[in-house]
């Protein structure tokens, strides 16, 4: 669409004198303007766009055209699990028995909503094998500071305040390392094997009596099962560390394996990746963390409880307890979609999700190994890792597919990530995803590597098609221009 309400910004399209507004007279006639202290007032007229109301229309409802999402695309996005949101998750969550509430309410008058918040605990211990969850933390970093805030609350009980170190992967998510540090706990690296699994024998030197705990994603970031798991935990936990496991690749595990039972002590779960609730663009979010029984009394306040009567309370008070993490009980209306989806599809059906997530992610790699560089051959779990083009002669770069697949209405994959290789393309499909949707994404797959040997100036000079063409990435984030302003004539 060329169109000249299409691509420029709205600033661009005033006119002096235009408008799209009427506002009636103040209703506060005896507070004129004039009355705000001088120093609170402009000086000038702030510099707003003037347009007609049917330029204003067009020009957000063409750049509303713009947005990608899971409902109007494939969102082949590695490690985040961008699945469907189902349109009853909404609706339930819009219901206004819910959205009136107000977290100040007694809590015999919320019943309902706390039933929801307990409901939704059991569920995930269920799932995960954990003996209790807290659903405070807003996301999953937020959720992996709260666990590892748990562990070295655990080791100060006892008294062991020499453990001090997070022993994690190299292949670990970048919010392992970094949720340690704000804890102030040091990192340890282990290495990774030429398979891409957790280097056993470079992992026992670095155990020892300061080691607070081990974190592990589970299919790792390749999307690899770690096989030696069994091991690995009994190694952690022979020298008096916690094994905390990292949920944001826990999709493809839901009705196949269990943290619990794999050894873990603590873990986060992303329910605005594995339990289907909106997310992307800074929220929201929701990192509920679980731990295995013993570890109950540390986790933060406040909490729901059970009455004796079978009622339900918030719980203010522990002595072992973190405090508070976050605002009241966590993020309600996320953890209301999550649990809607639990119950959706019931305990019949959600041992499905793995299975078919793997099935998807199996089945694209398998369709285009002979195109694209696969560093490490095998079966994957949800998602795998390209290290970009076989024919590394074309000059083709990862970027440079990920901006042609653009050209042809997917969103990209995660790129350039995890760092064990040079031109990293991370795919990952959901369950949700039709046969023919994947077939069609193999398809512009397969023709952007014939492309790329028969005409790679097409493909290294894309997006052809958007409205905003290659940028100066490197420029952009040295010299970002934040604020548009108005040229004079």
């Amino acid at each position: 669409m060329n169109n000249r309400l299409y691509g420029n910004l709205i600033f661009e399209l005033s006119q002096p004198g235009r408008r799209a507004y009427s506002l009636p007279e103040t209703e506060f006639p005896e507070y004129p303007v004039s009355s705000i202290p001088a120093a609170l007032r402009r000086a000038a007229d702030a510099e707003l766009p003037e347009c007609d109301e049917l330029t204003v229309v067009r020009h957000y409802t063409n750049h509303s055209a713009n947005n990608f999402g899971v409902n109007n695309g494939f969102y082949p996005l590695g490690s985040c699990t961008m699945k469907y949101n189902p349109v009853i998750n909404e609706e339930v969550a819009a219901m206004p028995a819910f959205t009136s509430l107000h977290p100040l309410q007694p809590a015999d008058t919320v019943q309902g909503a706390l039933a929801v918040y307990r409901g939704l605990e059991k569920s995930l211990c269920a799932l995960t094998g954990m003996g209790e969850f807290t659903l405070n933390p807003f996301a999953g970093a937020h959720g992996e500071l709260t666990g590892l805030m748990v562990i070295r609350a655990y080791h100060q009980s006892r008294g062991d305040t020499k453990r001090v170190k997070v022993i994690v992967p190299d292949s670990a998510h970048g919010t392992n390392p970094a949720s340690a540090a704000v804890c102030g706990l040091e990192i340890v690296e282990v290495k990774s094997t030429a398979d891409g699994l957790v280097d056993v024998a470079d992992l026992k030197p670095l155990l020892g009596d300061d080691i607070a705990a081990m974190m592990m994603t589970n299919p790792n970031t390749l999307g690899l099962f770690e096989r030696e798991i069994p091991e690995i935990t009994r190694l952690v936990h022979d020298c008096g560390g916690l094994m905390y496991y990292d949920g944001a690749n826990l999709n493809p595990m839901l009705g196949v394996s269990r943290p619990a039972d794999m050894g873990f002590d603590v873990m986060h779960i992303n329910l605005h990746k594995t339990f289907s609730t909106p997310h992307g663009g800074g929220g929201p979010g929701s990192g509920p963390v679980g731990v295995r029984k013993g570890l109950e009394p540390f986790l933060p306040m406040p909490r729901v409880i059970e009455n004796a009567d079978g009622t339900l309370a918030i719980d203010n008070g522990c002595a072992d307890a973190l405090g508070a993490v976050s605002a009241f009980t966590g993020n309600f209306l996320v953890a209301l979609r999550a649990y809607t989806y639990i119950l959706t599809l019931g305990k019949e059906n959600i041992r499905m999700v793995g299975p078919l997530a793997t099935l998807n992610a199996n089945y694209i790699k398998e369709r285009l190994k002979d195109l694209y560089e696969l560093p490490i051959d095998g079966l994957c779990k949800h998602e795998f890792v390209f290290n970009g083009l076989r024919d590394k002669s074309t000059g083709i770069t990862t970027m440079d597919i990920a901006k042609r697949l653009l050209d042809y209405g997917y969103h990209a994959p995660t790129i350039y990530f995890p760092l064990l290789f040079h031109e990293s393309l991370m795919i990952e499909p959901t369950e949700n995803e039709s046969k023919e949707t994947i077939d069609a994404f193999i398809d512009i797959m397969r023709r952007i590597a014939h492309e790329a040997a028969t005409e790679p100036e097409t493909v290294h000079s894309a997006p052809h098609n958007t409205p905003i063409s290659r940028v100066d990435d490197v420029l952009a984030a040295k010299q970002p221009v934040l604020t548009f302003r108005q040229l004079k004539n």
